[in-house]
């Protein structure tokens, strides 16, 4: 891409939060990156401008069609004071899968990187210090077209917007309990379950929420076909120890290529520890489970991180994993993949990505 990335600072600093009150995506930075796109001109104006309301069409087809997808990723501030990002690299690559299917065109992935580690440094400010906080970052292509016809727009905007986070554990890591669900489904194989657009997210809360009502904090999906195979946990890739392996369900079209999931894939592999992906059914967890052989199970996620479970229900059964207690292998992730994130671990696997020196 040969534009160049225009920079307007903003002359009126916004109050940072206390870092007490961050919370999760309710605090935002003071400047974002923008850029256009239109057909025959392709990607254009690149800028980071202070953050700001977008203004749109009422026709226009994001709102209409839903043409949109999305990332997230973090940023980190280390005990050095130099930030950094995790894997940035996989995040566009996997935001170009998005586009893809979902018809909309692909972006210069050396040029978004180097474009976020430009906004990223221009908030390092922005970025918080205190155990378990970090700057989450949320690019965001949407279609915007003004027109009622069923095509794929002609005209887009990809949007990167910067929040400070708190700490996701901030009383502490507690396994959660999950209602496996069997009357809705999140995604199909041939759907759009495996790129992040904002329609899978929109079908999963009903269910959700009625989890919620049953006292269960999550759901757990099964395949749409068959309705027997797991394949998320809420909006998580999800892991199963059994009998010493580590069970995943394997990548089948409908299931999101989490980053988390591909890192925690690589780390137990080089701990030695034997990784199994396959589909993998209710009856086959529920039998691990009978045996005693179900050790452990949790969630993979950019949020979290790593998320225990500690109960599922499935069926009128109800599983009780671990005495509903942190497996020493699922802490033994968290603890590893969060000190390559901080810069306090070995980052072995160059995952690691600088943005500015102290």
């Amino acid at each position: 891409m040969e534009c160049q990335l225009k920079i307007t600072l903003t002359e009126q600093r916004k109050e940072k939060p206390a870092s007490d009150k961050l919370g999760f995506g309710v605090h935002f930075t003071d400047h974002m990156f923008t850029m256009d796109y239109t057909e025959g001109k392709g990607w254009h104006d690149p800028q980071i401008v202070p953050y700001s309301p977008v203004t749109l069409d009422p026709a226009a087809m994001v709102f209409h069609y839903g043409q949109t997808v999305f990332e997230g990723l973090k940023a980190y501030r280390n005990k050095d004071d130099r930030a950094w990002l995790f894997r940035p690299d996989q995040n566009f690559k996997r935001l170009n899968r998005s586009l893809s299917r979902l018809s909309m065109p692909l972006i210069d992935e050396d040029f978004m990187l180097e474009a976020l580690k430009q906004l990223v440094a221009t908030e390092k400010e922005w970025i918080p210090t205190e155990s378990g906080t970090s700057l989450y970052i949320r690019p965001f292509v949407i279609a915007t077209e003004a027109c009622f016809g069923v095509r794929a727009s002609h005209t887009y905007k990809l949007i990167i917007l910067l929040s400070p986070v708190g700490a996701y554990y901030a009383g502490g890591m507690k396994p959660v309990k999950i209602y496996v669900e069997n009357h809705y489904v999140r995604a199909v194989r041939g759907g759009t379950g495996n790129a992040k657009t904002a329609g899978n997210y929109a079908g999963s809360l009903k269910a959700q929420e009625e989890a919620k009502e049953k006292g269960y904090e999550q759901v757990l999906w099964l395949d749409g076909i068959e309705n027997k195979y797991v394949e998320e946990v809420g909006s998580m890739n999800v892991f199963f120890k059994v009998n010493g392996e580590v069970w995943v369900p394997e990548l089948n079209g409908s299931i999101l290529e989490g980053i988390t999931r591909d890192s925690t894939i690589h780390m137990l592999k080089d701990w030695g520890v034997p990784v199994v992906e396959k589909r993998i059914s209710m009856e086959d967890l529920y039998e691990a489970y009978t045996k005693g052989e179900l050790e452990e199970a949790f969630g993979t996620g950019t949020a979290a991180v790593i998320s225990p479970i500690g109960e599922m229900s499935w069926n009128e059964h109800k599983m009780v994993i671990n005495n509903a207690q942190i497996g020493e292998l699922t802490s033994k992730l968290y603890d590893q993949m969060t000190g390559i994130q901080y810069g306090l671990v070995e980052d072995k696997f160059g995952w690691s990505v600088e943005v500015t020196k102290a």
